[in-house]
């Protein structure tokens, strides 16, 4: 019987989370999208020229931390894997409330680069941009699951997570490296 009223509390606990996890999903690409489209008005005093290489610092560091991590799941160092993966969780936070804020005061840049490298670019930036936005909700599913001690669904979840949020954070490096000559 107690066992029961667990598994339905948990149940719910989990249904509450999954539900802000598929609001989260959804909303963080559509706000990103919004600021590409949005009409700037005036010139913003801030400056925010920084932040393109900063973002590709948290790349960096971001699949580093990745790297970490999935070399200590594979030690069986449990306690180290967690603290890397939440340590690149709060490393992508950092960025996507960096990146937003670059998005809404920034200027916007257009690459300027011709030839192959052009289709390449363009080739890296649509994969980056597209596999960014599925990996919201797997980095999401993946920490909850992590860090509620669900292992199995957090396997099965991460299994896709990990190699599509090295691909984002490594693509982002290059993106940036790529556009970087055209930042005014």
């Amino acid at each position: 019987m107690d066992t029961v009223k667990v598994n339905s509390a948990s149940s719910a606990k989990d249904k509450k989370f999954l539900t802000l996890i598929a609001v989260l999903s959804v909303a963080i690409p559509v706000v990103v999208a919004l600021l590409f489209f949005m009409q700037k008005e005036g010139e913003s005093k801030a400056d925010v020229s920084f932040l393109p290489a900063f973002h590709a610092i948290l790349n960096s560091l971001t699949a580093c931390a990745l790297l970490v991590g999935y070399y200590n799941i594979r030690k069986g160092k449990v306690r180290n894997h967690r603290a890397a993966m939440l340590t690149a969780f709060g490393l992508s936070a950092i960025f996507l409330i960096s990146y937003v804020t670059y998005h809404f005061l920034g200027e916007r840049t257009i690459y300027g680069g011709d030839g192959a490298l052009k289709y390449i670019y363009y080739f890296i930036l649509l994969t980056h941009i597209v596999l960014a936005v599925v990996i919201v909700p797997l980095v999401l599913l993946s920490v909850y699951f992590g860090i509620t001690d669900q292992l199995a669904r957090h396997r099965r979840v991460s299994r896709w997570t990990f190699p599509i949020w090295m691909y984002v954070a490594v693509t982002g490096v290059l993106v940036y490296l790529l556009i970087s000559p055209y930042y005014s």
